[in-house]
């Protein structure tokens, strides 16, 4: 065996780029350390060029998880402040990173009526800008530079695998699958995109209400998630969600977070279903976040969330109205939100850019 060594500038340069690795005949993982690192530091990257970041312009953002601690990472590196605005649903964890990183974090107690702590922490956001001379907010949600990131894993992919047939993955501020999709379709239009979302997250039609599986879905609408990109979606609960990360860590020795283990759910299926067709399953985050938690089995049962056996297959409906609380699959069809039968109205649902109007 050959060894190479690369050398890298940042810590962040050498965590952003996925490795792959082969999960199955047709199946292969797009495994990231942490798969926020690449729109954070694109984003940053893209800004300074631009001349959008000043001797003392302060980066904000609202976050409640990875993509605040690649901001942190980012912005460290940088010498350069972050305020985070967050929510109760932060771990201590992750909340001692990032002040460890520097990062001031604040965090909203109490969820707004429409768009829930999300909208809460869009609007102390905008709160904290007004109070400051000089500021740049990444605006994961809406920021054509995060699914443009995502470009290279485009190309590291079909440059390794050649023509890929289906990429699956979760679905937050559609950035990593919207992006890595069209990239694929300039040279393959036939690449088929499978989004993994929450139950009870707005992203796919159904109404907003709480959600266990973080890390995917959302409150609000993210003006980068295009619609129009998506073949199909499945929908899972936390318990389908975790046990699928367990099954991921103990058959292929990947230890990742519980957003990798729902879109893995989707994945294994979709691939064992069709043997001729090349697939890749976005898989975002090492699991050490979720050692208490999902890799704890007493707290899985504590909790009501350990599983003894998965469903075979998903329930497949013929509208997101129909969708129950456990693993679920429709055929969106690469049609737009107000196209699509049985989806929640389109009326009243904010883009972030209007919660912070």
């Amino acid at each position: 065996m050959t060894v190479t060594t690369a050398t890298y500038h940042s810590i962040t340069e050498a965590q952003m780029i996925p490795r792959l690795v082969r999960l199955g005949p047709n199946l292969y993982g797009t495994v990231f350390t942490l798969m926020k690192l690449l729109p954070a530091h694109y984003i940053l990257q893209r800004a300074d060029q631009r001349g959008e970041l000043g001797e003392d312009t302060v980066v904000v953002e609202t976050t409640s998880g990875t993509f605040g601690l690649a901001l942190a990472m980012q912005c460290a590196l940088m010498e350069r402040r972050l305020i985070l605005v967050s929510d109760p649903a932060i771990d201590p964890n992750l909340y001692r990173r990032l002040t460890d990183l520097g990062a001031r974090v604040e965090i909203c107690q109490e969820p707004a009526p429409v768009g829930g702590y999300q909208e809460a922490r869009l609007r102390r956001l905008a709160e904290i800008r007004a109070e400051l001379p000089d500021s740049f907010c990444p605006e994961q949600y809406s920021n054509p530079d995060n699914p443009r990131s995502y470009g290279v894993v485009a190309d590291m992919l079909h440059q390794t695998l050649g023509d890929v047939d289906c990429v699956i993955g979760p679905v937050g501020s559609g950035g990593s699958m919207c992006g890595t999709v069209r990239a694929l379709r300039e040279r393959t239009p036939h690449t088929r995109a499978i989004g993994v979302d929450s139950h009870r997250s707005v992203l796919f039609g159904q109404p907003d209400g709480p959600r266990g599986l973080r890390g995917l879905g959302n409150s609000l609408w993210p003006a980068n998630l295009d619609h129009t990109v998506f073949d199909e979606i499945h929908w899972c609960s936390a318990a389908e969600a975790y046990a699928q990360t367990r099954a991921l860590h103990a058959r292929h020795a990947l230890f990742q977070g519980p957003t990798s283990g729902a879109a893995y759910l989707a994945a294994q299926w979709w691939a064992a279903r069709h043997p001729d067709r090349l697939c890749v399953v976005m898989l975002p985050d090492e699991g050490y976040r979720y050692q208490a938690t999902v890799y704890d089995d007493r707290w899985l049962t504590d909790n009501g969330l350990r599983l003894d056996a998965l469903p075979a297959e998903p329930v497949t409906v013929t509208s997101p109205a129909e969708a129950g609380d456990g693993w679920t699959r429709f055929d969106w069809g690469r049609r737009a939100y107000d196209d699509v039968p049985g989806a929640v109205p389109r009326a009243g649902r904010p883009l972030p850019e209007q919660a912070l109007s």
